[in-house]
């Protein structure tokens, strides 16, 4: 596939010194440039149609990447490629169309693309690629909204294109920080229908930890950065004077790089022309991205859950024969727990989980996870 043709350099002049981020990723118009030889991919959208008063601005990814190159480089070996801008097509369809063609690619290869700029509803582009892929996937959404509604502009609907697309890969959906005065009950009742998980945002403040299972379960994220206040992340034009701080959505980001599952990442919704004039936005996105690489170049867990690198936990269920087993890495500390299913009980999954998760087994609550589990499972 002749990746170029899909795509416009980024505007990017500027001179970068050589312990930068940008002087350690490698450009697609370099000579020797050979995709197959990096980790990470770096897309820039400048769809922004559907995208209300914002419309029409087509810079945003730009400022993005300008940004993040000027940051200093992590003590990773950067194996980054950096794609340019995709070139939008006629209709929104058409963008769909073709970001999900390069996602395709990309994921076919094992490059995780790192899709920055244009509007949110573009991810269905990102989920459609996941098509071609033999395992259904886990989906984790970050976004001061439920984008659910049946009718209405792309924004507000393509949530409800994915869950309910067909053929139909989507084992779970999650969804992080959402704010309740913005989100209908129906909704959320949907969600729980579905056995899926919502955490809104004061749920994640009480104990900022337990987002971790959530973000580790996932294959694709996006992010809306509505899901972070005004005062950090001005640029936008659905802003909220609510939500994660510039701080809580680098941890975020943190989280999903040192997902070993986790094989895309989206982060949308910026609009430049209402940053100010220090472009705090811009600077506090391209800060998650250097946290989310930093997580990527940190990823420990092998997933080899019956080996030395785990130590395997079993909890009785009282009055019952039944028992929870639970797995801790020694390197990380992270946990999982294992849900079996099938006939004879003879398939099995390791779900992540948390701490918490564990303690309320050994106190004889089922974990809600392993319910929820189970349910989509049987």
């Amino acid at each position: 596939m002749n990746l170029k043709l899909f795509f416009s350099p980024a505007d990017i002049s500027e001179e970068l010194p050589a312990n930068s981020v940008g002087h350690a990723v490698q450009s697609s118009g370099s000579d020797n440039f050979d995709i197959t030889k990096c980790d990470i991919a770096l897309v820039g959208l400048t769809d922004n149609r559907s995208a209300g008063e914002s419309e029409g601005e087509s810079d945003g990814a730009d400022k993005i990447r300008a940004k993040f190159f000027q940051l200093k480089k992590g003590a990773g070996n950067y194996r980054i490629a950096d794609l340019g801008n995709l070139k939008s097509g006629e209709s929104l369809e058409d963008t769909n169309d073709r970001l999900r063609e390069v996602c395709e690619f990309l994921l076919r290869h094992k490059i995780l693309p790192l899709i920055i700029g244009g509007s949110h509803d573009l991810s269905f582009g990102q989920f459609q690629a996941y098509e071609s892929l033999p395992e259904l996937i886990t989906l984790l959404n970050i976004d001061a909204t439920l984008d659910l509604e049946p009718k209405g502009d792309e924004n507000a609907t393509f949530l409800d294109k994915i869950l309910t697309y067909t053929p139909n890969y989507l084992f779970s959906y999650n969804h992080l920080a959402h704010q309740s005065y913005l989100v209908g009950q129906d909704h959320l009742s949907v969600l729980d229908k579905l056995y899926f998980e919502a955490m809104r945002l004061g749920e994640l403040r009480e104990n900022f930890q337990e987002a971790e299972p959530l973000v580790r379960m996932a294959n694709m994220m996006t992010f809306d950065i509505t899901a972070i206040r005004s005062a950090d992340a001005p640029a936008n034009p659905n802003a909220q004077p609510f939500g994660l701080t510039g701080e809580e959505a680098c941890r975020l980001c943190w989280y999903a790089g040192m997902n070993e599952k986790l094989s895309s990442i989206s982060i949308s919704g910026f609009s430049p022309s209402l940053d100010d004039q220090h472009g705090k936005t811009a600077t506090v996105i391209a800060t998650m991205l250097w946290y989310f690489v930093e997580g990527f170049y940190n990823r420990k867990d092998s997933g080899k859950f019956e080996s030395s690198e785990y130590t395997r936990y079993v909890v009785s269920q009282e009055g019952t024969d039944d028992t929870l087993v639970f797995y801790k890495s020694k390197s990380t500390d992270k946990w999982w727990m294992l849900v079996t299913f099938g006939n004879k009980h003879n398939q099995k999954a390791y779900l992540p989980c948390s701490y918490k998760d564990y303690t309320n087994a050994t106190h004889g609550e089922l974990p809600e996870r392993w319910i929820r589990a189970q349910a989509k499972l049987i």
